[in-house]
C-alpha cells in the first residue's frame, strides 16, 4: 500500500476548511483563521476514523446532511472546542469573591439566593470552586444562600462535570480542608480518582448552552457571572454581542469576572472596572 497517497486523501482541502471554518465562526463564534487549518485537520482526524470515512470531502458531506446535523455536529463541537480549566484557576478572583463580593451581596440578600453563572464551565472545576467558596461562606454566615448555573457548548465535558470525578492530582490547588470535607477517594487506590460529594454536586445545575444563541435561557437574573477565557476566541463584534447579552441577564451592580488576558477597554458595554479583570454591571 502507498501510505503517502492514503495520507494525502485525508488532507483537509482549502475549500473544505473554508466551509467548516465558516460554520464554526457563524454558529459557535469561534475564530477560525487559515492559521488554524492544521489544528482543525488534526482534531477532526479522529472523527473520520470513528465514522469510517476516507477523506474530509466525505466528512463535510455527512456533516451537513440531515443526519449529520443531528448526530455529528455535537461531536464536532466536542472535538474543536478547547477545554482548559483548573480548580481555583486565577486565584485572585476567588479571593475577591470571598472577601468583597459575598459579604456585599449577603448584606442585600433579603432572603433570596445569590445567583451565580459559570459560563463555558468545561469539566466543572470552576463551578465546583464557586460551590466550595459559597459553602464555606455559608458556614460562617447563617442565612447565606446561593445557586450556581454552569454551562458549556460541549456535551462531552458537561457529562464529565456532572459526574464530578477527577484524577487526584487535579485537587492540588484546593485547600486541604475542602478536600477532606467535599471529596471522596475511589475505593480502588490504583484508579487514583476522587469524586465531588453529592451535597456539593447538588449546588450546581449543568446546562448545555451555545453562548452565540440569540437569547439566553435563564429566568433568573445573576448576581455573579464568571465568563473567563471565553472572549479570546471571538472577534470584537461577537465579544460585544456576548457582553450585551450577559449584561441583560445580570442584576444592577452584579459582578462580572473575565479571564486574565481579557479586557473591556474601548468597548461600549454597561460595565465598570472594580479590579483587574473584574467588572460591575452599571
Amino acid at each position: 500500500m502507498d501510505y503517502s497517497k492514503t495520507f494525502k486523501k485525508r488532507d483537509l482541502r482549502d475549500e473544505e476548511f473554508k466551509r467548516l471554518s465558516s460554520y464554526i465562526e457563524t454558529n459557535l463564534g469561534i475564530r477560525m483563521p487559515p492559521a488554524k487549518k492544521v489544528m482543525l485537520e488534526s482534531r477532526l482526524q479522529k472523527r473520520l476514523k470513528h465514522l469510517g470515512l476516507n477523506n474530509f470531502s466525505e466528512y463535510v458531506e455527512y456533516l451537513f446532511s440531515k443526519d449529520g446535523q443531528e448526530l455529528e455536529i455535537p461531536a464536532m463541537i466536542d472535538v474543536v472546542t478547547t477545554n482548559k480549566t483548573d480548580f481555583f484557576r486565577e486565584p485572585a478572583h476567588f479571593d475577591y469573591l470571598r472577601e468583597k463580593v459575598f459579604p456585599h451581596l449577603h448584606m442585600k440578600q433579603n432572603g433570596k439566593p445569590i445567583m451565580l453563572w459559570s459560563a463555558a464551565c468545561s469539566t466543572g472545576e470552576e463551578p465546583y470552586t464557586l460551590a466550595l467558596e459559597g459553602s464555606k461562606f455559608r458556614e460562617q454566615h447563617p442565612g447565606f444562600d446561593f445557586r450556581i448555573y454552569a454551562t458549556d457548548i460541549s456535551g462531552e465535558v458537561l457529562t464529565k462535570a456532572r459526574s464530578g470525578i477527577y484524577l487526584k492530582d487535579r485537587l492540588d490547588p484546593i485547600p486541604k480542608e475542602f478536600v477532606r470535607k467535599y471529596f471522596t477517594r475511589s475505593k480502588d487506590p490504583a484508579q487514583n480518582l476522587v469524586r465531588v460529594k453529592p451535597e456539593l454536586r447538588a449546588l450546581v445545575s449543568f446546562l448545555r448552552l451555545n453562548l452565540m444563541d440569540p437569547v439566553l435561557p435563564f429566568r433568573d437574573m445573576f448576581d455573579v457571572v464568571f465568563c473567563r477565557n471565553v472572549m479570546i476566541y471571538f472577534d470584537r463584534d461577537r465579544q460585544k454581542f456576548l457582553l450585551e447579552k450577559i449584561a441583560r441577564s445580570m442584576k444592577p451592580n452584579g459582578f462580572l469576572f473575565l479571564g486574565h488576558s481579557e479586557t473591556l477597554t474601548g468597548m461600549d458595554v454597561p460595565f465598570a472596572s472594580v479590579a483587574a479583570t473584574i467588572y460591575r454591571r452599571i
